[in-house]
């Protein structure tokens, strides 16, 4: 299974999820643990009881749409002719804004998208269509994508940044980051540390949020850690959805996951390509392993379901987080997968949405 096969695979599974779950066991083997592993029965994992008829209905009904945004057609942009690049990025793209999903989207959010480079780099402006509210016309948003990574600029950035966007009433600026497979660490955080350095000429740092999903909850993290690195004030709250400040490959729900898609186990290793070369003690890539870092985040909110890849290290960077005294918030969706939340149309999702534009509006600054 190739990266991007694994990325989708996982996306379609874990918000339509439906999937049964099948681990590797011996039958002739009845033990439940041998040393410090346990050995886990195949058995069918059915929808959870708790869903309402209209998430079952949504899950049921996109899951064709989600295949259609999301496809193999482009290619992959693992092992690929770096001439390529750009070529692939442009078609899934195109695929994207032509799917049954971003046409909802965009239908039930309005909002004007422009482009321009702040700090150099490359960004979105997603500005609502009924203008901003009152209380946010000095704040701003910053929208750090998903994508593992690899991909999701222009595409998975407009499923987070639109929706906010509308129901806070607030600026959001997502930003089109540098990932693999032509760039690695720290090339993701210097570019959002560039265009935060640069709203700061225009915004107070507690009057700028930023939050991300799946990627962009890990790079959110791992640019808290690079602004106290370099001295430079933190913004007034974050967002961590669908990561955490950790490797998403560890934790109980990354095995869980894994099986329900039948990926094998080093699948989430081969993925982060971006991490090569880093140190797993390093907390500028893994911030959750350093005190000192931790202790100095901002109000926190995290955002993952039940069936989410990166459940565990998003409950665990939210245990450590308030263990340091942070004020934080965790929310823990039944039943569903990561980055459920891109799906409009789920009434989960627009609790998210919710959660997210109360949550910003309750700890930015005012001034």
């Amino acid at each position: 299974m190739n990266a991007k096969k694994a990325s989708a695979g996982l996306l379609l599974a874990c918000v339509c999820g439906t999937a049964p779950l099948a681990l590797a066991n011996d039958p002739a083997d009845t033990s439940n643990e041998v040393g410090e592993s346990a050995h886990v029965q195949a058995f069918d994992l059915p929808q959870s009881a708790y869903l309402s008829e209209e998430t079952r209905s949504v899950l049921r009904l996109h899951r064709a749409l989600w295949a259609a945004a999301f496809n193999d057609s482009c290619g992959s942009l693992q092992r690929q002719d770096p001439a390529r690049l750009a070529e692939i990025r442009k078609c899934q793209a195109a695929a994207f804004y032509a799917s049954e999903i971003y046409r909802q989207v965009r239908e039930r959010y309005p909002v004007s998208i422009t482009y321009r480079r702040i700090g150099g780099v490359y960004s979105e402006i997603f500005t609502p269509g009924r203008g901003i509210g009152r209380k946010n016309q000095r704040r701003v948003l910053i929208n750090l994508h998903g994508g593992g990574f690899l991909e999701g600029s222009r595409t998975v950035s407009h499923l987070e940044s639109i929706p906010i966007a509308g129901v806070a009433h607030i600026k959001v600026i997502s930003i089109d980051y540098r990932q693999a497979p032509e760039a690695r660490f720290p090339a993701a955080s210097e570019d959002v540390v560039a265009v935060y350095r640069e709203l700061l000429k225009s915004y107070p740092p507690k009057n700028i949020g930023i939050y991300g999903c799946s990627a962009g909850g890990l790079l959110t993290a791992q640019t808290i850690a690079w602004l106290h690195k370099v001295h430079l004030p933190l913004p007034g709250a974050v967002g961590m959805f669908c990561m955490g400040a950790t490797y998403t490959g560890q934790g109980d729900s990354s095995f869980i996951a894994r099986a329900i898609e039948g990926a094998p186990a080093d699948e989430f290793a081969k993925y982060f390509t971006y991490f090569e070369g880093t140190k797993p003690d390093d907390p500028l890539v893994y911030p959750v392993l350093s005190r000192t870092v931790l202790q100095v985040f901002p109000p926190s909110l995290l955002v993952t379901g039940t069936r989410d890849h990166a459940m565990s290290g998003v409950v665990y960077t939210h245990s450590r987080l308030a263990q340091l005294g942070v004020e934080t918030e965790l929310h823990v969706f039944e039943g569903l997968g990561h980055a459920f939340f891109y799906d409009p149309a789920l009434p989960e999702s627009r609790e998210v949405y919710s959660l997210v534009s109360k949550f910003f509006d309750a700890h930015l600054g005012t001034q």
